[in-house]
């Protein structure tokens, strides 16, 4: 039993729960499209504190899934082949394990209904319930003491990251280091302390920036209007040629009811305005669609008043809230599920909705990009300033900063994105606990867990964009990208959400195949600059001037046809001795043969250096012939 598993039995002693648990001839079917029990692997399941693992009668197969992937467990009716267990993943893998006997089948059943929910669990243990108001159950408040139980609090690394400080991952993003890159604080721009008590909104981070012509009466005014506390700060600036200053800034929606205003609000936005010398307005982006944000003016919330915003632009740019997006979500994964035809598909897809909320997104980052491009500063915001705000600013500045298209910054394949997306559910690093800088404080994550960034720094290889341009940090025209959104561009992503479809996927990514070809181009590059060594070495032993070599090789190059005769006569061009070095067959007997070995060893060094530039032209192997 691995160290992780020792640790994680302490949870499942609590929840009197007998681990680990085997069970023998089980039938594994991958995916529920796959209906075909004769051909379906037969082998053992093995639950333990961690995983739930299938290893085939072979041993040479084995399926293992993180109880935390796991969305949802059900226990289907006993049949004459055994009893049903579908397992479904927040990873979109779906398996179905067959289990001869229905007792075995509800033992794991029960048990992964637990481990695979822990919070939902961990909340009976704690004293004080309290109502969920998207639900009918009474569940509680999870505490930091029963947040140690997570498997993050008790994973080990079992590589070179083991023996390494916790904190080095917590390192690798710092936000005030962020800021200083983009030359902030500067004169239009300041630095407010929130101090440890958080005093304007405990979820922002301690450290704000803000316009440099605002007060503490005007922070502290704007911040009780914006829900939540949530008052506009700076996301993102944007310096380029023009030195526009143009800048993104993020909140949540105002308190603005049907007629309520607040001054020390409005003073605050047109001081954003200002902190850009060259544009005398800014955009408003509101992400929802208008019939929502109006629907929020009846509850005393809303958006902002243009009567009383000067020099203030709307936008509203339509994206659904997140209970919308989750039953898209749902939805299509259903229609992945099915065996569906042409047609059927096509329509699951579309009334799932999810490439249009895709594009929705994309447009309105889309639409930010621009205007800060044209020099217009953007605030944005939504109902609370989370989910689509910062989607929004954050692809945004992607589109309109080289530097997030960078190692340093942000570079990523699909690889990067497969691993973040698997780790957003693992609960296997402390890096997706807590929904804000504070919790992950009062969570001590920094000494307790290890980061996820320390996980991905360690094989950088693996994640590299093969399609990055180097040319883009420094051309200034090619600096901000220029997204296509048109709707016949935005595809499904079938190697995210058909991952485990094996039919479905080719044997390699385009991004891998781009990979493997530049690497094998590095090494034709590096052979070919060995052989050009080479070259120089014979030059040398035949003690002869390079540039000769060379003019030789030039002349055989620029011929149609090359026959070694036409060698030959190369040869005798270039082993012919000076008039002040010939000998005469009177002077020496033997001078005539001393020479046509002198001519026969240079003709055979030239031979050779003539196949290593074929070998250099055509990047083929040297094949030596005696």
């Amino acid at each position: 039993m691995s160290e992780n598993d020792e640790k994680s039995l302490d949870l499942a002693t609590k929840w009197h729960l007998e681990l680990p648990i085997l069970v023998d001839n089980v039938k594994l079917i991958d995916g529920v499209k796959n209906k075909n029990l004769q051909n379906s692997p037969v082998g053992t399941l093995y639950l333990t504190a961690t995983h739930l693992i299938f290893v085939d009668c072979t041993g040479k197969k084995e399926t293992w899934i993180l109880h935390m992937h796991v969305s949802s467990v059900s226990k289907q009716s006993l049949s004459t082949t055994g009893c049903p267990l579908v397992i479904r993943c927040k990873t979109f893998q779906v398996v179905t394990f067959i289990i001869p006997k229905e007792r075995d089948c509800h033992d794991i059943y029960t048990s992964l209904l637990k481990l695979s929910k822990p919070g939902f669990y961990l909340s009976n243990l704690c004293l004080f319930p309290q109502q969920n108001k998207y639900s009918t159950t009474t569940t509680t408040k999870i505490t930091t003491a029963e947040y140690s139980q997570l498997f993050a609090f008790h994973y080990t690394p079992s590589n070179d990251l083991a023996n390494e400080s916790k904190t080095i991952g917590w390192d690798a993003i710092d936000l005030r280091s962020e800021y200083l890159r983009m030359g902030v604080p500067n004169k239009n721009w300041i630095e407010y302390d929130q101090t440890n008590d958080y005093e304007l909104c405990d979820t922002y981070p301690r450290f704000l920036y803000m316009p440099s012509g605002v007060s503490k009466t005007l922070i502290k005014g704007t911040s009780k209007f914006r829900s939540r506390g949530r008052l506009p700060v700076l996301s993102y600036l944007h310096v380029d040629q023009s030195q526009s200053l143009a800048a993104i800034c993020r909140c949540a929606q105002p308190l603005s009811g049907l007629t309520a205003r607040c001054n020390e609000d409005e003073d605050f936005l047109q001081c954003i305005i200002t902190a850009n010398p060259n544009s005398n307005c800014m955009y408003v982006v509101d992400n929802r669609p208008m019939i929502n944000a109006l629907a929020n003016r009846a509850k005393g919330k809303g958006y902002e008043n243009e009567s009383n915003y000067q020099n203030i632009k709307f936008h509203f740019a339509g994206i659904e809230n997140i209970h919308v997006m989750r039953n898209s979500l749902n939805s299509l994964r259903e229609a992945c599920e099915k065996n569906l035809s042409m047609s059927g598909w096509l329509k699951a897809l579309k009334e799932s909705g999810w490439l249009k909320h895709v594009k929705d997104v994309l447009d309105a980052s889309k639409f930010v990009a621009d205007a800060i491009k044209s020099g217009t500063s953007v605030l944005v915001h939504c109902s609370d300033g989370w989910d689509r705000t910062a989607q929004t600013c954050a692809l945004a500045s992607l589109i309109l900063d080289p530097y997030y298209r960078t190692i340093e910054g942000f570079q990523f394949n699909e690889r990067l994105l497969f691993e973040l997306h698997d780790h957003a559910y693992s609960c296997q690093f402390g890096t997706f606990i807590g929904n804000c800088e504070k919790d992950r404080i009062d969570l001590r994550l920094r000494e307790k867990t290890y980061s996820l960034w320390s996980e991905i720094r360690s094989k950088f290889n693996d994640f590299i964009n093969p399609f990055y341009e180097k040319e883009h940090e420094t051309c200034l025209e090619l600096r901000a990208l220029k997204p296509d959104t048109s709707p016949s561009v935005i595809k499904f992503w079938k190697e995210l959400y058909l991952r485990y479809d094996f039919g479905a996927q080719p044997r390699e990514s385009v991004s891998d195949t781009v990979s493997t070809l530049k690497d094998h181009i590095i090494s034709l590059k590096e052979h070919a600059n060995l052989l050009e060594n080479r070259i120089g070495t014979l030059c040398r032993l035949l003690n002869k001037e390079e540039e000769t070599v060379k003019a030789s090789i030039s002349m055989i190059s620029s011929s149609e046809s090359m026959d070694f005769s036409t060698l030959q006569i190369l040869d005798d061009t270039i082993t012919s001795p000076t008039s002040s070095s010939v000998t005469s067959p009177g002077d020496n007997e033997s001078g005539f043969e001393d020479s046509s070995i002198s001519r026969s060893s240079s003709f055979d060094c030239l031979q050779v250096i003539y196949t290593i530039y074929l070998s250099i032209s055509l990047s083929r192997p040297i094949i030596f012939y005696s």
